[in-house]
C-alpha cells in the first residue's frame, strides 16, 4: 500500500526535493522513479502542508500506476509519470517503448529491433536532463533516449508546461530521466537481473544484463550512502524493405516530334527552347490528372508520371548498449544538509550492414515494337501502375558497413541547505563529454540487366518485380566492381554548468514561497568528416570470391520480389578496409588514403554561453470555500555564440558569432471546483534553439546520382534565431478516492520563426545544384485535446480484483505555412502543410492484472497517418513522405517465485505489421514498404 504520513504545516520545515533544474515543495506527492514522496491533502478545503522523509519503493503495476497519479495530482505542472514497478524492474525494454502510452506522446522511427524517436503533442525537440540536469549527445542539442537502459531508471517525467525556473529551452517539452540514489532506500540493497531476448527475424538470442548495488551507513560524522548501477544490453536486429523509387516525366506513346515513346523527360534538354522544362520539388507534385501536359516548344504535350527505380535492402546489425551510474551522498549529522556527487555513463555501439539492391526502370531506348502495350495506368490518371519488357536497364547493388560509436559521461557534485526553517538554498556543478564517431565502408557493384517487369503497386503498395536472363541477382560473373565510398565522422560536445537556487518562505498571507535563481552554461559543440569516393574497379565480383555475399531470404514470402542476390561483404571490406584502398590504388590510382579513419577535417565548432535568471512565486488562496493555487514567475535568458566554420574542399575558415536575448513569462493557477475535481490552467512561453549542424555555413555539394540532371547541395545558416512559442494549457482532472483518475487537457501552442529548408538553384564549378538550408521561414500553431484515465475498480469478484486499465487518447491539428520558391531562389507563394512527426490521433490501451505472485500487463498503442519528412527537391512527386497508420501490441507477465526472485516474459510488436509509407496520395503514390522484428525475452530478477 501507499503510505501517506501527515504533518501540520506549523511544524513543517519545508524540505525541498529536485525535480528539473528546479526545486519543489514537498506539498506536493513526488515520485522518485518506483520510489513515493507522498503528501496529500486529506481534505481538500483544509489549508494544510504535509511532509514526507521517507521512500517508499513501488511494488507492482498498480501501485506504479497509481504514484504517478498522485504526483500528477500534486504538481502545479502538467505532467506525466512513469513509475518502475520494482527496484530495476521497468516497464519496457527502453524508455522511449514506455513513453507510447502516456498520453500526448507519439512515438516513431521503429527499427533495428526499437523504437527511437518521441515527440511530445506533435515537436520533436524535446529538452532531456537527467536528474535534473540537461543533458546531450555529442553536437546534438538533446539525449538519445533510446540510448538508457531502462534498468538504471527510477522514474520517467514528461513536463508538458513549464515554469520559469525550468530550463527555457525545448518547445515540446522536458522528459526527466530520474535515477536511483543511496539514500532511497534504508541500509543495504543488491538487484541482479538478466534477460534473453529473442529477436524473430536475426534469428538470434541476447542478453540484457544489470547489477544495482547501493548502502547506506550512519556513523558520528553523520549518514553516508553509495550506489553502483550497471547496465549491459545486446541487439542483432534485421530490418527489409522494398521501395518504388520516385516519380518523373515521361513522354507518352505518342511523343512530341524527335522524342522516342516514353522518353524520360529531364528538367532540361537541348531540343526544347525553354529551359526548366518542368519544376522538381514542388509541394503537390506535378499534376496527375488524365492529360496533364507539359510545354514542350510550345506545343501542350501529354506526359505520364512513372518511377525512375526500385530497390530493396535488407538491413542487418549488432548493436551493443553498456551503462553505469554511480550516486554517493552525504548528510551531516546535524541533518540541515545534503550533498551528491553522481557520474552517469551512457555508451553506443553498433555495426551494421545494408545489402541494397537498386535498378533503374526509366530506360526507353529498348521497348519493343508496341511499347503502349506494356504500360499500365492508374484509372483516371497519367500515373504508371506497370512496366513490362523494360530492356537493358541499368542496376547496381552495395554494401554497406557502418560502424559507429558513442560515449557520454556526465559527473555532478550538488548541495542543498536549509539555512534556517524559511531559507533553503541549493547549488549543482556538472560537467559532460559527449563523442559520437562513425566510419561508412562501401563497395558498389553494377551492371545492364536484360530486361525487368514490374508492378509498383500489387496490393495495398507493394510492389512485385524480376529480371530476365539468367540468374541476373546472384551470378558474381555479371557484376563488375564499382565505386568505392569511404567516409567518416566525428561529433564531439562538452559542456560545464552551474546552478544556483534559493527557496524563501515569507511572512505573507497569499505568498506560500519564493524562489529564484541562475544558471550558467558553457557549450562546445564541433563535428569532423573525411569523404573519399573513386571511380569504378572495372573487374567482375566473381575475381574476388572473399568480397562475395549473399543475401537470402529477403522479405519472409511477403512480396513477388528477388529473395536472394549478391553484393560486396561490406563486413569484409571495412574489416579489410587497406588492403582494399590498395586494390583500387593500384588498379586506378585511387590514391586513396590508408588509415583513412584518422584523416578527419573539423567543419565547424561552436561555443555557446548561455545565461539565465529567474524568479517565481508560489501562491495559495480561497475563493469560494475551496483552495486557489499556482505559481507566478518570469525567466531571463541571454545566448552568446561564436562560430568557426570551415569549407571541407578549399579549408577556408570563416566565422560568425551572435547574441540574443529573451524574458520568458510564465504563469500556472489550479482550483478544486469540487473535492476530487480540478481545474489547472498554464501559460509559458518557451524557445526552441538551432541545432548546431544547422548554424554551420559550409555548404556540401553532391553530384547527381540518379540522372535528374542537377546535383544537390547542403549547408547551415549561421544566421538562425532561436524559435519562439506561446503555450496555453487547460485541463479538468477528477481523481477517484484511491483508485486512479480520469482528465482531459486541452492546448495549443503559436510558434514564431519556424525553421523550415529552404531551397535555391546555384552553379557551382560550372554545374548546377538545387540548395538547401534552414531558414526561419515559416510560423505555425498547433492545438489538440488529450484524454486520460488510470483506474483499478474496487469490489470485485475476487478473480477479478486486482484488474485494472491505462488509456490514452490524443487528437492534433497542426499548421505550418511552407515557403514555395521558384527556379532560382525566389518566394513566389506560401503552401500549407502540417508539422512533421503528428499524426491528428492516437491512442492507447493497457490492461493490466495483478495479484500476490502474478502479473500481468497487455498493451496496444496506434497512431494515425502522418507527415515523416520531405523527398529531396529533385522529382515530380509530391515533396511530403508520410507514413500509414502504425500499431504495436506488447505483453509483460511476471511471476514472483519467492519475495526476493521473479521470473519474467515480455513480446513485442506481436502484430507483426507490414508498414508503409507514401507520396501524400496514398492509393496512386506509395513509396516504402519495410517490416521489423517481433522479440520475445525470458528475464529473472533478484533482490535482496
Amino acid at each position: 500500500m501507499r503510505s501517506r504520513l501527515h504533518t501540520p504545516t506549523s511544524t513543517n520545515k519545508h524540505p525541498w526535493i529536485k525535480g528539473i533544474g528546479f526545486v519543489m515543495p514537498a506539498v506536493f506527492a513526488t515520485a522518485i522513479g518506483g520510489v513515493a514522496l507522498h503528501a496529500q491533502v486529506e481534505d481538500a478545503e483544509a489549508d494544510e502542508v504535509f511532509q514526507l522523509d521517507t521512500y517508499y519503493v513501488a511494488s507492482g503495476i498498480k501501485e506504479s500506476l497509481l504514484l504517478g497519479v498522485d504526483y500528477k495530482k500534486d504538481s502545479y505542472q502538467m505532467v506525466d509519470v512513469i513509475v518502475a514497478e520494482d527496484i530495476g524492474k521497468f516497464p519496457d525494454n527502453n524508455v522511449v517503448e514506455a513513453l507510447q502510452r502516456v498520453s500526448g506522446i507519439q512515438t516513431t522511427d521503429r527499427g533495428g529491433g526499437e523504437v527511437s524517436t518521441v515527440t511530445i503533442r506533435g515537436m520533436t525537440d524535446v529538452t532531456t536532463t537527467v536528474n535534473g540536469r540537461d543533458i546531450f549527445t555529442a553536437s546534438g542539442r538533446a539525449l538519445a533516449l533510446a540510448d538508457i537502459p531502462a534498468s538504471l531508471l527510477n522514474r520517467v517525467d514528461v513536463y508538458k508546461t513549464r515554469s520559469s525556473s525550468m530550463i527555457e529551452s525545448g518547445i515540446a517539452g522536458v522528459i526527466n530521466i530520474q535515477t536511483q540514489r543511496p539514500f532511497y532506500y534504508d541500509g543495504a540493497k543488491t538487484v541482479l537481473a538478466a534477460r534473453t531476448i529473442y529477436q524473430e527475424q536475426s534469428d538470434e538470442w541476447d542478453p540484457t544484463l544489470s547489477a544495482m548495488v547501493s548502502n547506506t551507513w550512519d556513523t558520528d560524522y553523520g549518514k553516508f550512502g553509495a550506489l553502483v548501477n550497471l547496465s549491459y544490453a545486446t541487439t542483432h536486429y534485421r530490418d527489409q524493405s522494398v521501395t518504388p523509387g520516385a516519380m518523373v516525366p515521361f513522354m507518352t506513346a505518342n511523343p512530341a516530334p524527335g522524342w522516342t515513346p516514353y522518353e524520360r523527360i529531364f528538367l532540361t534538354d537541348g531540343r526544347v527552347a525553354e529551359n526548366p522544362i518542368w519544376q522538381a520539388g514542388l509541394e503537390s507534385g506535378l499534376p496527375y490528372d488524365a492529360g496533364s501536359t507539359l510545354n514542350i516548344n510550345g506545343v501542350p504535350t501529354e506526359y505520364v508520371l512513372s518511377r525512375d527505380a526500385i530497390f530493396q535492402s535488407d538491413f542487418t546489425g549488432k548493436r551493443e548498449r553498456p551503462a553505469a551510474n554511480l550516486s554517493l551522498q552525504y548528510a551531516p549529522k546535524s541533518g540541515n544538509a545534503e550533498y551528491t556527487f553522481e557520474v552517469f555513463y551512457n555508451g553506443y555501439r553498433n555495426k551494421s550492414f545494408n545489402s541494397l539492391l537498386f535498378s533503374f526502370v526509366d530506360w526507353w531506348g529498348s521497348l519493343g515494337d508496341n511499347p503502349g502495350a506494356n504500360v499500365d495506368l492508374f484509372e483516371g490518371t497519367n500515373i504508371v501502375k506497370a512496366r513490362r519488357d523494360v530492356g537493358a536497364v541499368y542496376g547496381f547493388n552495395s554494401g554497406d558497413q557502418t560502424e559507429s560509436s558513442t560515449d557520454s559521461i556526465l559527473y555532478g557534485l550538488s548541495g542543498k541547505w536549509e539555512l534556517t526553517d524559511k531559507l533553503t538554498l541549493k547549488a549543482d556543478l556538472v560537467y559532460q563529454d559527449s563523442e559520437f564517431e562513425t566510419d561508412f565502408f562501401a563497395m558498389r557493384t553494377d551492371r545492364v540487366y536484360e530486361s525487368i517487369d514490374v508492378d509498383f503497386n500489387v496490393d495495398d503498395g507493394v510492389p512485385a518485380f524480376s529480371f530476365g536472363g539468367t540468374n541476373p541477382t546472384t551470378d558474381p560473373a555479371q557484376w563488375n566492381i564499382a565505386q568505392l565510398y569511404d567516409n567518416g565522422n566525428r561529433n564531439k560536445g562538452n559542456a560545464i554548468s552551474f546552478t544556483a537556487d534559493a527557496d524563501y518562505i515569507p511572512d505573507l498571507e497569499f505568498i506560500e514561497k519564493v524562489t529564484f535563481g541562475f544558471r550558467y552554461d558553457d557549450r562546445d559543440a564541433s563535428e569532423s568528416q573525411r569523404t573519399a569516393d573513386t571511380g569504378g574497379l572495372g573487374q567482375p565480383l566473381s575475381n574476388f570470391p572473399e568480397l562475395q555475399y549473399y543475401t537470402t531470404g529477403f522479405f519472409d514470402d511477403r512480396a513477388d520480389i528477388p529473395e536472394t542476390w549478391v553484393v560486396a561483404d561490406g563486413n569484409y571490406i571495412a574489416s579489410h578496409a587497406d588492403e582494399v584502398r590498395t586494390i583500387y590504388n593500384n588498379a586506378i590510382g585511387a590514391g586513396l588514403d590508408l588509415d583513412a579513419d584518422l584523416n578527419l577535417t573539423e567543419s565547424f565548432s561552436i561555443n555557446e554561453k548561455t545565461i539565465a535568471a529567474y524568479a517565481q512565486a508560489d501562491f495559495a488562496s480561497q475563493i469560494a470555500g475551496r483552495k486557489l493555487s499556482g505559481q507566478l514567475g518570469a525567466r531571463f535568458v541571454k545566448m552568446e555564440s561564436d562560430m568557426l566554420f570551415r569549407d571541407l574542399d578549399t579549408l577556408e575558415e570563416s566565422t560568425g558569432d551572435s547574441s540574443k536575448s529573451k524574458v520568458l513569462p510564465s504563469f500556472t493557477v489550479r482550483y478544486n471546483l469540487m473535492e476530487n475535481l480540478m481545474a489547472r490552467f498554464s501559460y509559458s512561453q518557451t524557445i526552441r534553439r538551432p541545432a548546431f549542424v544547422d548554424l554551420n555555413a559550409a555548404i556540401t555539394y553532391v553530384e547527381d546520382v540518379t540522372n535528374i540532371g542537377y546535383g544537390t547541395a547542403t549547408g547551415g545558416n549561421p544566421g538562425l534565431d532561436p524559435t519562439e512559442s506561446t503555450n496555453y494549457d487547460f485541463s479538468l482532472e477528477y481523481y477517484f478516492d484511491d483508485n486512479g483518475a480520469v482528465y482531459g487537457t486541452a492546448f495549443r501552442r503559436e510558434i514564431d520563426g519556424l525553421v523550415v529548408p529552404f531551397r535555391s538553384r546555384v552553379n557551382y564549378e560550372g554545374y548546377d545544384y538545387i540548395l538547401t538550408r534552414p531558414d526561419n521561414a515559416t510560423d505555425g500553431e498547433l492545438s489538440g485535446f488529450e484524454f486520460g484515465v488510470v483506474y483499478f475498480p474496487t469490489n470485485l469478484p475476487d478473480f477479478l480484483e486486482g484488474f485494472g486499465i491505462q488509456a490514452s487518447y490524443t487528437m492534433l491539428d497542426s499548421e505550418q505555412s511552407n515557403p514555395i520558391t521558384n527556379d532560382v531562389g525566389e518566394v513566389v507563394g506560401y503552401q500549407k502543410s502540417p508539422f512533421f512527426a503528428v499524426s491528428d490521433s492516437s491512442y492507447s490501451v493497457v490492461l493490466a492484472y495483478e495479484k500476490s505472485k502474478f502479473s500481468a500487463r497487455l498493451s496496444y498503442v496506434w497512431r494515425d497517418d502522418f507527415l515523416n519528412n520531405n523527398e529531396a527537391a529533385l522529382f515530380a512527386n509530391p515533396l511530403g513522405i508520410y507514413r500509414q497508420a502504425e500499431r504495436s501490441m506488447d505483453l509483460q507477465l511476471s511471476y514472483n517465485v519467492t519475495k526476493d526472485l521473479v521470473i519474467t516474459f515480455d513480446a513485442t510488436n506481436l502484430t507483426d505489421d507490414m508498414n508503409h509509407s507514401y507520396y501524400e496520395f496514398s492509393k496512386t503514390h506509395n513509396f516504402g514498404n519495410y517490416f521489423f522484428s517481433r522479440t520475445f525475452a525470458l528475464g529473472m530478477r533478484y533482490v535482496f
